[in-house]
């Protein structure tokens, strides 16, 4: 049973998520302001974290840069009452994997609960032994959600290396946007395009030594995008 951390210092929504996710099959737990957000993370064992971003305490944003920090491999989907693409930017920027509007349907958030708790970039990549964990000079560890480019080692989140490890199944093919987004989040949307667009903005800064100028991550316009690793054979 996935064991989730629900955070919100509204007690309404506490309870109706508490009580939806529970008849859903999930374990759950509750913490009512961030520093009991961060402690229970860092000392509990949970399979999704919810968590409001306007808290007592400590706000949602640095409750998931310390846990991002200390558990990378941990899916964090953010809860706010705040949607602009500034708002969102900044959340996926403190390292959450995906970002629900307040007030929500519960039935959005149990789908993007279960979209989340599916993924488990250790398991995809160990359930065949064909899979692809290296291409060119481009190479993915599961185990501790890390790529290696040129020697470089570098930490990934679970939605950017979910991300890379699409592109690389398809590498020097474009991957159109609703593809990445059925393959990584388990469903399409139009609205989530920009979350999207903001966690590959995410991965070229890492991977790329100039984002603005991409050796690798390369934009196809009018369709998505396409990873070119250096020095594979199809080059």
């Amino acid at each position: 049973m996935p064991r989730l951390l629900i955070a919100d210092d509204d007690k309404e929504i506490r309870e109706l998520l508490e009580f939806d996710l529970s008849h859903s099959g999930y374990e759950t737990d509750v913490a009512k302001d961030g520093e009991e957000a961060l402690q229970k993370a860092l000392s509990g064992n949970y399979d999704i974290i919810l968590l409001d971003v306007m808290m007592p305490k400590m706000n949602g944003f640095d409750v998931c840069k310390h846990v991002r920090s200390v558990k990378p491999s941990i899916p964090i989907l953010m809860l706010t009452a705040k949607g602009t693409i500034t708002d969102k930017t900044q959340g996926f920027d403190s390292g959450a994997d995906d970002y629900i509007v307040k007030p929500f349907d519960i039935q959005e958030v149990l789908l993007r609960v279960r979209a989340l708790v599916r993924r488990n970039p250790a398991k995809i990549l160990k359930t065949d032994s064909a899979e692809i964990l290296k291409i060119g000079d481009i190479e993915l560890f599961p185990d501790s959600l890390e790529t290696e480019i040129k020697g470089r080692k570098i930490k990934l989140t679970p939605t950017e290396f979910e991300i890379l490890y699409c592109l690389m199944q398809h590498f020097n093919n474009a991957v159109s946007l609703a593809v990445l987004l059925n393959e990584v989040w388990g469903y399409n949307s139009d609205d989530d395009v920009r979350m999207l667009r903001v966690h590959v903005g995410g991965l070229r800064q890492k991977i790329e030594e100039n984002p603005k100028s991409p050796d690798y991550l390369h934009t196809v316009t009018n369709v998505g995008y396409k990873l070119t690793p250096l020095g594979n054979d199809s080059e």
